[in-house]
């Protein structure tokens, strides 16, 4: 009997033992909750006027390109240029055999000759057919004298009027080649003054500064008329067509209106790229319109190359420049008032090039204060009433 009350009292006395440890137990000291707190970057902003920035990508072409072509058929004679050459103004660049030419000049000068001599002994003639007329129509009076006094016969009557009708007829076709005189001349000169234009453009020369852009025949070929020997451009003349977004091409049109001067700047080939915007399509598709910027000078670009500018905008006025962290759903940013954030609804305007390799957005925020701080930290969990420390 004894041994089965032992182990009831050894589990009596672990369980006595236990709620004695439980009862004498100290009190834990209550927890108080905190509050998180996110350290930040911020920075003060107060609305001013911001040049916006629009990256274009265009090609460049030249407007003010010639095509040197033949003017009649030949053979080219030679060829003093290459591809890519950059030539003086006057230099020579290509000649036709001018054996093919100085006929053609040859033959209006001598047909103008002859015209100036046939006005002369048209005039002339002139003088004896109207003489020869006077004398027809005496002998026809004196005809028909005769015959109405039954002298003479009716055929010799007739005979008298052939020969006046005859005469007649001379002077007047005599007086219409006469009249006809300046037209059949200036007919000549034209023809003459063409011959002279074909055989000086038989010798091609450059008009400006330029560059050759292709030449497409060599010494010896035969040419037809108005086919192309080779293509240049001048070197001041080039300009880079991109397309503008219709949003912005009302913007740049009253700019251009106004008189102001954009400018845009990019790199190519490791060499860097200035232009002016001079002129915006008149015409638009569903991309946009065609914006034309000439280059400077310097910029040496060749022709048919892309290129990425960096169109400077009219300035925008009230506007802020802010790191794109800033940004936060694309829509708001958060100012600090009294160590914790507060959302605002932002207006996007553009972005602005600060020449540092660092773009920074444009925005205008009508509910910010100016000079109030601004979060530029990009917080995922960004919201209304975040307890924040402003950290430099």
């Amino acid at each position: 009997m004894p041994r089965r009350i032992l182990p009831i009292l050894i589990l009596a006395l672990g369980v006595g033992i236990f709620v004695a440890l439980k009862a004498t137990r100290p009190a834990p000291h209550p927890v108080q909750p905190s509050e998180r707190i996110w350290r930040i970057a911020v920075t003060d902003v107060r609305p001013a006027a911001h040049h916006p920035i629009l990256t274009l990508f265009g090609q460049v072409e030249a407007p003010d390109r010639i095509q040197a072509a033949a003017p009649v058929a030949g053979r080219l004679l030679e060829v003093q240029v290459r591809d890519g050459e950059r030539v003086a103004a006057g230099a020579l660049l290509a000649r036709l055999d001018p054996r093919d030419l100085q006929p053609r000049l040859t033959r209006a000068q001598a047909d103008l000759e002859k015209e100036r001599l046939k006005l002369v002994h048209d005039r002339q003639a002139l003088e004896q057919e109207r003489e020869i007329l006077r004398l027809a129509r005496q002998a026809l009076e004196r005809a028909e004298t005769v015959q109405s006094k039954q002298l003479g016969s009716v055929s010799s009557v007739d005979e008298a009027r052939e020969q006046y009708a005859r005469a007649q007829l001379a002077v007047t076709l005599r007086e219409q080649s006469i009249a006809e005189h300046p037209a059949r001349l200036a007919a000549l000169e034209a023809a003459l003054a063409e011959a002279e234009r074909d055989l000086a453009r038989g010798t091609i020369r450059a008009p400006f500064e330029a560059r050759i852009g292709v030449v497409e025949a060599a010494a010896g070929d035969q040419l037809q008329p108005n086919q192309t020997i080779l293509t240049l451009y001048p070197l001041d003349g080039l300009y880079v067509r991109a397309k503008v977004p219709g949003v912005h091409s009302e913007e740049l049109r009253a700019a251009l209106t106004n008189g102001e001067q954009l400018t845009a700047s990019g790199s190519h080939a490791g060499r860097p790229v200035t232009a002016v915007l001079e002129r915006l399509s008149g015409e638009a598709d569903a991309r946009g319109v065609d914006a034309l910027l000439r280059l400077a000078p310097e910029s040496r670009l060749p022709l048919g190359a892309f290129v990425e500018l960096r169109l400077e905008r009219p300035p925008a006025p009230d506007t802020i420049a802010l790191p794109f962290a800033a940004l936060h759903g694309g829509d708001r940013i958060f100012a600090v008032r009294d160590g914790r954030l507060h959302g605002l609804r932002i207006e996007r305007v553009g972005e602005l090039d600060t020449g540092a390799g660092e773009g920074r957005v444009l925005l205008r925020v009508p509910e910010l204060q100016p000079g109030e701080p601004v979060m530029i930290t990009h917080l995922p969990n960004a919201l209304d009433t975040l307890k924040v420390e402003i950290v430099q």
